[in-house]
């Protein structure tokens, strides 16, 4: 029976091959199901990352199964004590759980609300963020209470499509209208000696991002954290390519990065773009995007698309993205609720 299915801890670093092998054919279905146009991640390299503790967050994992089939899995995360930005971000805990097509609709994933309210009283937080792409995900968070706090899309540029002559006159007016202006290009991790001057000026930038309605704490990155990024990425195989424009103080004006994992060789993760609020107005958007998309093309020239994500109120970005060739691909909500409202779902 259902009710009597209980949610199991899951140590990465001693889980036995039996949970791997459930695991991986559990993660094949939800693939099949979320992602099946695109390629999947190999086994070796998903049990890698999840095998490697993140030194800034708790990361908890449990799986309801039976007689050797995994029938969901959870994973939630917090901010560890002392991390960096932890004080602004204390409170909040994220996750994300899904369930086996064959297994919906029969109450498990009601089943996991006791186990998320008591890790959040482990760590004192007091709000949930979690997502959803799917339509039964949408209607689980309204029927738990959730609110939709912050709307956004995952958006494919197919190079076939792109005017490759808009994007080198983009690249060329930059440079133009900001003469000043040096564009510098970085394939693969940033020179460390670049590392205390950078990490501010991007965590000031990343700042600025719209979260609509989404609560949250400050993003704060540093040096180590930077160093863990970049000894994931060389972990996994993860070949980082970073842009930014600096004016003649040294200034940071802008930054937009890409990551190309080899195990998907047609298309490539376009990441953060971000222009500085006092320098925006001057095409540095425009110049960086077109002058990376230039440039990958010709690193990997076996690259068919791009893919990235935007928040629906990003309207600056989406009207670059938009003009490029970007279109949506699909969309998604982040949703947030607090401890008081789960524990007041009737039910639950």
């Amino acid at each position: 029976m259902i009710s009597n299915l209980v949610p199991v801890a899951v140590d990465t670093q001693t889980a036995s091959k039996d949970f791997w092998a459930r695991y991986h054919a559990y993660r094949r279905i939800r693939h099949a199901e979320t992602r099946p146009d695109d390629p999947l991640q190999p086994d070796h390299l998903v049990e890698q990352r999840m095998k490697r503790e993140d030194p800034f967050e708790f990361e908890h994992r449990y799986e309801i199964s039976r007689d050797g089939q995994m029938m969901s899995y959870l994973i939630a995360a917090t901010g560890r004590p002392g991390s960096p930005g932890y004080d602004s971000n204390k409170d909040f805990m994220w996750a994300d759980a899904s369930v086996h097509p064959d297994f919906r609709r029969r109450g498990i994933g009601r089943s996991w609300i006791p186990l998320i309210v008591e890790l959040m009283d482990r760590h004192g937080c007091t709000t949930l963020t979690t997502g959803s792409e799917e339509e039964s995900g949408h209607a689980f968070l309204k029927w738990l209470g959730a609110e939709g706090k912050l709307g956004g899309a995952e958006n494919r540029l197919e190079l076939s499509t792109v005017d490759w002559a808009m994007m080198r006159r983009w690249s060329e007016e930059g440079g133009k209208r900001s003469p000043s202006t040096k564009l510098e290009v970085y394939d693969g991790p940033l020179p460390r000696e670049m590392w205390e001057d950078y990490c501010p000026q991007l965590t000031a930038m990343l700042n600025t991002m719209p979260w609509e309605q989404l609560d949250h704490g400050d993003i704060v990155v540093t040096p180590a954290v930077l160093a863990e990024w970049f000894d994931r990425m060389e972990m996994q195989g993860t070949v980082l390519h970073t842009m930014l424009t600096r004016e003649p103080d040294g200034t940071i004006s802008g930054i937009t990065d890409m990551n190309y994992a080899p195990y998907k060789p047609n298309m490539i993760d376009q990441q953060f773009t971000g222009v500085r609020t006092d320098a925006r107005g001057r095409g540095l958007g425009k110049w960086l995007k077109a002058a990376m998309l230039l440039h990958v093309k010709e690193v990997h020239p076996e690259l068919e698309r791009v893919v990235t994500g935007n928040a629906h109120s990003n309207a600056p970005m989406l009207a670059i993205n938009t003009q490029m060739g970007f279109r949506q691909y699909r969309a998604g909500i982040e949703y947030q609720i607090t401890r008081a409202r789960l524990l007041a779902r009737p039910g639950a």
